[in-house]
């Protein structure tokens, strides 16, 4: 263990960023950076999250911060603490996730992670918005087929596919010609047509009903206002039911979950185990959702 790299972890985490601490001490940020890097390699955990505007503490560094303010003998208890604090999941995991994925399964999700780890209590925010995993403090964000992102790693744990549905009630176009079908769309729909089974059934839809809501749309389609499309996976119990038929999937659009944080070299032991359970929920990669 290299004590100069943790006294300088104190200054950085006194001082409140590697720009002042640098004055403070005479050394370069990157000296600093080097030696948190460091000491993060020496315990196993991550210390600080890195972003534009500086750096912010994680709860393994705010531990250590905390215990490292009183004399420097008190330092080999602060590692202790720091390492032995982290080797289970605990503390609060607080998560990103899109609006109709939390209504789906997050309520499911979240229940049956605190009861594998009862040490660790969940907060979940559900915004269709790309976060920022550091400056807004989540640690973990699922995500609906993510653009690439050098400062976040993760796994896909599930895929989706896009489904055309209508109750039985509505009578399918024969394949061949392409005719308009009454329809339910969302509310940015704009004028194309559906293309299922690489082109074997083409559909005009004719918007009858604008809807801001998968689920509305859904049960507008249960109720026989026109065909829809959506993830199947919204509409899998009322096509097992048999409340919806299926007339066939969009095959070229992949719709994929994944499950991202910051922490690349080290992340936490809480975010491991919810990644780690992510991909277990969905063993097959299906996102027929449970619960």
């Amino acid at each position: 263990m290299d004590l100069n790299a943790l006294a300088d972890f104190a200054l950085v985490a006194s001082s409140g960023g590697l720009g002042k601490a640098s004055r403070a001490s005479g050394r370069s940020k990157a000296t600093l950076s080097r030696r948190i890097a460091g000491l993060e390699e020496a315990l196993g955990v991550r210390l600080v999250e890195r972003s534009a505007r500086g750096i912010q503490l994680t709860e393994a560094g705010e531990l250590l911060a905390a215990r490292t303010e009183g004399p420097m003998h008190e330092m080999v208890d602060a590692v202790t603490a720091a390492r032995e604090g982290q080797a289970t999941p605990r503390g609060r995991l607080r998560v990103a996730a899109p609006v109709l994925f939390s209504q789906l399964a997050m309520g499911c999700i979240c229940a049956e992670f605190c009861a594998a780890y009862p040490e660790v209590t969940f907060e979940v925010v559900s915004d269709d918005r790309i976060v920022d995993l550091v400056e807004e403090q989540f640690d973990v964000s699922v995500r609906v087929n993510p653009s690439p992102d050098s400062s976040l790693v993760g796994r896909c744990f599930a895929k989706d596919r896009l489904v055309v549905v209508a109750a039985p009630s509505v009578p399918m176009p024969e394949p061949g010609a392409v005719l308009p079908v009454p329809a339910v769309v969302s509310a940015n729909f704009q004028p194309t047509h559906w293309r299922l089974d690489g082109g074997r059934l083409v559909i005009e839809p004719l918007p009858k009903l604008r809807l801001s809501s998968f689920l509305m749309i859904r049960d507008a389609a249960v109720a026989g206002a026109g065909a829809a499309l959506m993830p199947q996976s919204i509409a899998w119990d009322q096509l097992s039911r048999g409340e919806l038929v299926q007339w066939g999937a969009v095959s070229d659009v992949e719709v994929a979950l994944w499950v991202l944080h910051t922490s690349r070299r080290l992340p936490s032991p809480k975010v491991r185990a919810f990644v780690e359970f992510m991909c277990a929920r969905y063993p097959e990669g299906s996102l027929v959702l449970k619960g």
